[in-house]
């Protein structure tokens, strides 16, 4: 069922296709506008206090610009212990990720905020779920960067490409591992503009 919301509308701060996607599921319309945060610049080492930390800062700065608007940002790591493995920043990078996560069983976690700039309104959340990769050889990786979609992937990999690959199981929300958990932000929006109804016929 699409969430249902009303004031100007909903923007997705994420430039990224996959997200776009999952939004669509339970919001019918909305526009996109990438955020302009620079994510080099959260010190936070805590795995999901640095997704909450970074997805809020996301929804915030899309939120100043377009204050009357709810604003949905997110932001995805894969997590091995309590290392993060975000974006890679090259190719050699990208494979000592894949040579990393090869053969154990590693975190992904989004984070999910929804703002509002005109009264200030915030709501964040998290989802966790979790991979398990089978042993990888090095042509396999190799092969799979020669392809260049690991270069804007956390964790350097897209489940819906590997998964009959490189992946022995996972658990939990599949879409979360794709990039945004949509039962959590289907409820989270929800939630969000049901007390945005109530507050306005509590008189």
């Amino acid at each position: 069922m699409a969430a249902k919301t009303d004031g100007d509308g909903i923007i997705l701060a994420s430039a990224s296709p996959r997200r776009l996607e999952l939004l669509r599921k339970i919001v019918p319309e909305f526009r996109v506008e990438a955020s302009r945060v620079d994510e080099s610049t959260i010190l936070e080492s805590d795995p999901a206090r640095f997704a909450l930390a970074a997805a809020v800062l996301k929804a915030r700065e899309v939120g100043r610009r377009f204050p009357g608007s709810i604003v949905i940002a997110a932001d995805t790591v894969v997590a091995l212990d309590n290392r993060i493995f975000g974006k890679p920043a090259g190719r050699g990078d990208a494979r000592r990720t894949l040579q990393a996560l090869s053969g154990r069983k590693h975190r992904v976690i989004t984070a999910v905020a929804l703002f509002r700039g005109k009264d200030h309104r915030l709501s964040a959340g998290l989802e966790t779920s979790f991979v398990l990769f089978r042993e990888l050889k090095g042509p396999e990786i190799e092969d799979y960067l020669d392809t260049g979609s690991s270069a804007d992937k956390a964790g350097s990999y897209a489940i819906q490409e590997v998964n009959g690959t490189f992946i022995e199981s996972y658990e939990g929300d599949y879409d979360n591992i794709v990039g945004l958990p949509v039962g959590l932000a289907r409820k989270m929006l929800d939630d969000f503009t049901s007390a945005r109804r109530r507050s306005e016929t509590d008189y």
